[in-house]
C-alpha cells in the first residue's frame, strides 16, 4: 500500500472515530485538553499564539482563544488564500471578529492592517486528523499548514490538541511534513520524539 493510500485510510478511520464521540464527552475532553494546554510553559511564556478556529468535531479552541485574549496575549488565526493555496495570518482582538470562510471554517474578518507574519508567533496550536508519538501529523490533505510552517525561521513550539482517539501508532511521513513538538490529549501530554 502506498503512503498516500495509508494516509487516506487513517484519515477516514480517525475522522469516523472523532465524529462519533458523544457531545457531552467531547465537552469534558475539551475542558481537560484546554486545562493541560494553558498550564504548559510554552503557553504561559508565549505572547503571540497562532490558533485555529475549531471546526466540526475538532478539539475546541474558541475557549482557549478567549483565555488568551483575557490574559493579554495576541491571538492570531489563519485565513485561507485559495488563489495562492496558502494561509494568511491575522490578529484578532475580540472573539467576535470571525466570519465563515473556506469550507465554512471561521476565519478572521479583520482588515489587512492586522496581517501578521510567522516571525511574530511564539506558539502554534495546530489542527489535525491524527498524530503519532513521534510527532507526525496527518492533516486534511490540503497541505496548508505544512506550507505555512515550512517558512518558520526560528524554532517555534507546535502543539496539537487531540482526543486520545486521534493518536495512532504510526503515520507515514514525508520530508516536507511538519512535526509537532507536543500532543495534548484528554489523558496525557506527549513529548514527541525527535528523530
Amino acid at each position: 500500500m502506498t503512503d498516500s493510500n495509508a494516509k487516506k485510510i487513517i484519515r477516514q478511520e480517525i475522522l469516523l472515530k472523532r465524529d462519533s464521540i458523544p457531545e457531552n464527552i467531547r465537552k469534558e475532553k475539551d475542558a481537560a485538553i484546554r486545562q493541560s494546554i494553558i498550564r504548559l510553559p510554552e503557553f504561559t511564556d508565549a505572547k503571540t499564539i497562532l490558533f485555529y478556529a475549531s471546526f466540526r468535531s475538532e478539539v475546541d479552541t474558541i475557549e482557549m482563544i478567549k483565555i488568551s485574549l483575557g490574559q493579554g496575549k495576541r491571538a492570531v488565526l489563519p485565513k485561507v488564500d485559495k488563489k495562492n493555496k496558502m494561509l494568511k495570518l491575522y490578529e484578532i482582538k475580540d472573539i467576535n471578529e470571525f466570519a465563515k470562510g473556506y469550507i465554512g471554517i471561521l476565519e478572521p474578518s479583520v482588515s489587512e492592517e492586522r496581517l501578521t507574519g510567522l516571525d511574530d508567533i511564539g506558539l502554534v496550536i495546530i489542527p489535525g486528523t491524527a498524530f503519532d508519538i513521534s510527532g507526525n501529523r496527518l492533516g486534511y490533505g490540503a497541505g496548508f499548514y505544512d506550507r505555512l510552517l515550512a517558512g518558520i525561521k526560528n524554532k517555534i513550539p507546535v502543539i496539537a490538541p487531540a482526543y486520545e482517539e486521534q493518536v495512532v501508532e504510526n503515520i507515514p511521513s514525508e520530508p516536507h511534513d511538519v512535526k509537532v513538538t507536543k500532543i495534548v490529549t484528554d489523558k496525557r501530554v506527549i513529548e514527541c520524539e525527535r528523530k
